[in-house]
């Protein structure tokens, strides 16, 4: 097999920034469009990362800045 099979993915966020539920936009990268927020491996996040993606986008959909799940898709 070649190397470039098992390439090595790097997280989209830089693993000191914060993950803040107020930030739509960067939320909306991690949610599918029928609202479900997508998997570590399709993320490529590390695994608190991930936590605090959960985390941020239940706040997100609790305050109303996010749906829970989108009538159009």
């Amino acid at each position: 097999m070649s190397s470039s099979f098992f390439k090595k993915r790097l997280s989209p966020i830089k693993p000191g920034d914060p993950i803040d539920y107020k930030d739509v936009d960067l939320l909306k990268k991690f949610i599918t469009e029928r609202g479900k927020i997508l998997p570590r491996r399709l993320t490529g996040l590390t695994a608190k990362q991930q936590r605090d993606l959960t985390y941020a986008v239940k706040r997100a959909r609790i305050v109303a800045l996010l749906p829970f799940v989108n009538p159009e898709g």
